[in-house]
């Protein structure tokens, strides 16, 4: 994805930190990518190298590997 795509519904970034995986209210920067530089303005474009969209499926929530491995596990053992 560009940095100047924009939504062509509401005409809103996309390439923001609003829609990346990396967003995360409340951590340092609001940022999870500790090498990342620091972003003012969150609604807005920029050129952040670590950059990934968000699935609209899953929302901010990313899971990680051992979440995954822990949900595989636990599903295998339910009982019915």
């Amino acid at each position: 994805m560009g940095r100047r795509e924009v939504c062509p519904f509401c005409g809103a970034d996309l390439h923001c930190c609003l829609n990346c995986v990396h967003y995360s209210i409340g951590v340092y920067n609001d940022c999870r990518e500790p090498q990342a530089e620091r972003i003012i303005v969150k609604e807005r474009s920029n050129f952040c190298d670590f950059f990934a969209l968000k699935d609209a499926e899953t929302g901010s929530k990313v899971k990680t590997s051992e979440e995954s491995v822990k949900t595989k596990i636990e599903s295998l053992f339910r009982t019915k």
